[in-house]
């Protein structure tokens, strides 16, 4: 009797473990034919589409974003690298990209990183760490190096060590308002200007920075990004005449629309511009049948950060309207 009681147990675990293991087994062979799906090279043949975008560009003419105005030639995010970019003989910048925070005394500074720490001698002029330029004044930020940490293509760090006189206006704090005002000055660019700030912050950011460009007249010629979803909705409810990117979850919709082709009413999506890695996330945006569904609903596609030739070269063979880079000159030559 124990005997039967026994193998009815032990039958009955067994037919527990093969159904387990059968369910696990097709669990990750959907998993894999998913992961294959969204990572799988996409690539159809360009196609021109009949678009009002300006920044959907004709295959071939990719243009030069210089990401944080050519972080890797010049200390970022300074008026040193705005020159060095305007005034360069072997490469021209189609865009330039920056980001923007606020002080304390509601001045749009160009910085990207949370505090002002990772650029500048801030945590030794300060005398403590976690320096966020909420908390200073325009002219007290003025009053660091913004060229503290940058390295040149020799690994050197040439103006490390600049204090008070020393430090060169044009690598001091630099306003977003005086940034657009040189460059409109000689010649006039695109703009892709990035939020940083969050919540209040952040909206009172957008204030200011449609301002500033409501004033000078290109709101034609920017396009606004942020990562948090608040502060785009906050533009479309605001400002609805700006040119926005797309956040995660619009991205990714986006994505999946493209992989079924599906067809969206006009104004579906209420961005304009994707900027996205090409290869960053578990899916795989590089690819012309994601450029292709873009253009088709009139949103360009703009890739970052890309420093490689060759990715350059391939993004640009699939149609990519633009490339944002840390070496705009490298770009060029390979773009142009």
């Amino acid at each position: 009797m124990k005997n039967e009681k026994r193998s009815k147990i032990t039958a009955v675990i067994f037919k527990a473990v093969k159904i387990t293991v059968f369910s696990l087994l097709i669990i990750g062979i959907t998993l894999f034919g998913l992961y294959k799906l969204v990572t799988y090279q996409w690539q159809d043949e360009p196609q021109n589409y009949p678009v009002t975008n300006q920044y959907i560009m004709p295959l071939g003419e990719t243009m030069v974003s210089a990401h944080r105005a050519g972080k890797k030639l010049f200390p970022q995010g300074t008026m040193m690298a705005f020159e060095g970019c305007v005034n360069a003989e072997s490469f021209e910048t189609d865009i330039f990209e920056f980001d923007v925070r606020i002080t304390a005394d509601e001045q749009l500074i160009i910085l990207h990183d949370d505090t002002l720490d990772e650029t500048t001698d801030a945590t030794e002029h300060f005398g403590k760490a976690e320096n966020y330029p909420e908390n200073y004044t325009y002219e007290e930020i003025r009053e660091l190096n913004f060229g503290e940490f940058f390295k040149n293509a020799e690994g050197e760090t040439p103006y490390q060590g600049l204090r008070g006189k020393d430090i060169p206006d044009n690598l001091r704090a630099l306003t977003a308002k005086d940034a657009l005002s040189y460059l409109e000055k000689n010649g006039g660019y695109y703009y892709s200007i990035e939020i940083k700030n969050s919540g209040e912050l952040g909206f009172k950011s957008a204030d200011i920075l449609y301002g500033i460009l409501s004033d000078m007249k290109l709101i034609d010629r920017v396009i606004v990004a942020s990562f948090d979803k608040d502060i785009l909705h906050y533009l479309d409810d605001n400002y609805p005449d700006l040119t926005r990117t797309g956040y995660n979850i619009e991205i990714f919709g986006l994505y999946l629309d493209s992989l079924l082709n599906l067809d969206r009413a006009e104004g579906y999506y209420e961005f304009d511009v994707l900027q996205v890695p090409p290869d960053r996330y578990i899916v795989n945006l590089g690819t012309s049948k994601l450029i292709n569904y873009a253009h088709k609903n009139n949103i360009a596609v703009h890739y970052w950060t890309i420093n490689d030739k060759e990715k350059m070269s391939f993004l640009q063979s699939i149609g990519a309207d633009g490339i944002i880079t840390d070496i705009p000159d490298v770009a060029y030559g390979v773009l142009r």
